[in-house]
C-alpha cells in the first residue's frame, strides 16, 4: 500500500527504573537518511536504531530523538559514589583558583556526572530495554501513520488521473471539428498564395501542403501514451511497495506528453486543455515527491 514520507510518531514507555520516550520525525527524500540524537547513556544503541530503521521504512529523512528520565522515587536504594563528589569539588576549586570567575557545579551536575550514582549502572540496563521495546513500537506507529497518509495521497492522485483521462476524451471528441476547422483555414490560405504563382490552383499541390500540416499536428499518440502512462500510474498505486521512484518518472512522461500536446495546439479549446492537463500533472507530481 502507498506509504507517505511525511508523518510524525511518539512513544513513552516506563518501568521502576524510570521512563523514555522516543520521537520519529519524517519528510521526504530521495534516500533513506536518518539523524539519531541519543543521550550519552545510549548511545551504544546506535547501531541498533539504524538496523531497525532500514527494516521498517526504504525512504525519508528522519529526526530521531530519545530522552529519559530516572525514577526519583528509588532515590533510597541508590549509592553516593562520596570519593567522585569530593573529586570535583577540589577541581572545581583549583579551576575557580586559576580562573577567578566562573559558576559554581549545582547538585543536579554533580549528580548527573558518571560513576557519581554507584546503582546508575543497574537502572540504565534497564532502560536500556525498555528504550528498545519503545523503539519498535515507535517505528511501527510511523509506519501506519505513513500509511494513512499515503492512502489519503493515493485518493487525491487517482482523482486528478480521472480529470486527466476525461480531458484526453474531450481532446479526441473535439479533434475532427478542429481538423476540419483547420483544413478550411489552411486551404484558404494555401490557395492565397498559388494564386499569386499560378492562373488555376494546383490541387495535387494544395493536397500534398494540407497532408503535411494535418501531419504536424497529429496528436493521436501523444493521447495515447497519456492514456497509457495514467494507466501505468493507477495501477502502480496498487502495489504494496515503495513506489515512489515510479510514479515520479510516470510524471515526468507526462508531462513531456502535455508539453508536445501544448506545441501543436492550434485553436484557443485544446491550448486551454492543454493547459489544464500541465496543471493537473504538476499537482499531482508536488504529492508524489511525498510518496516512499
Amino acid at each position: 500500500m502507498l506509504r507517505s514520507m511525511t508523518a510524525f510518531a511518539r512513544v513513552q514507555e516506563s518501568n521502576d527504573a524510570g521512563s523514555v520516550t522516543w520521537e520519529i520525525r519524517s519528510v521526504n527524500h530521495r534516500y533513506l537518511e536518518p539523524g539519531i540524537k541519543l543521550p550519552e547513556e545510549f548511545k551504544l544503541l546506535e547501531p541498533e536504531v539504524r538496523k531497525q530503521v532500514s527494516e521498517y521504512l526504504t525512504r525519508g529523512k528522519l529526526d530521531i530523538g530519545l530522552r529519559y528520565r530516572l525514577n526519583h522515587s528509588n532515590l533510597d536504594e541508590i549509592v553516593l559514589n562520596q570519593d567522585i563528589v569530593r573529586n570535583l569539588r577540589q577541581v572545581e576549586q583549583e579551576v575557580l583558583n586559576i580562573v577567578h570567575e566562573g559558576d559554581k557545579m549545582s547538585v543536579a551536575d554533580i549528580l548527573g556526572w558518571p560513576g557519581v550514582i554507584a546503582e546508575a549502572q543497574s537502572d540504565m540496563s534497564s532502560l536500556l530495554e525498555l528504550a528498545r521495546n519503545g523503539l519498535k513500537k515507535a517505528l511501527a506507529q510511523l509506519v501506519e501513520s505513513r500509511l494513512a497518509e499515503g492512502q489519503a495521497l493515493a485518493k487525491l492522485i487517482a482523482t486528478r488521473c480521472n480529470q486527466v483521462t476525461e480531458i484526453t476524451i474531450k481532446l479526441r471528441e473535439h479533434r475532427p471539428a478542429m481538423i476540419t476547422s483547420m483544413h478550411e483555414k489552411w486551404k484558404s490560405n494555401i490557395e492565397e498564395k498559388l494564386q499569386k504563382w499560378v492562373d488555376s490552383v494546383n490541387e495535387g499541390r494544395l493536397e500534398q501542403e494540407l497532408a503535411i500540416l494535418a501531419q504536424k499536428l497529429d496528436v493521436d499518440e501523444e493521447l495515447d501514451r497519456i492514456d497509457t502512462h495514467i494507466a501505468e500510474v493507477e495501477k502502480v498505486l496498487k502495489r504494496k511497495e515503495a513506489v515512489g521512484r515510479r510514479l515520479d518518472f510516470l510524471m515526468q512522461e507526462l508531462n513531456r506528453e502535455a508539453n508536445t500536446l501544448a506545441s501543436k495546439s492550434q485553436d484557443s479549446m485544446t491550448t486551454q486543455w492543454s493547459v489544464d492537463l500541465k496543471v493537473l500533472i504538476e499537482q499531482m507530481r508536488e504529492q508524489v515527491q511525498n510518496i516512499e
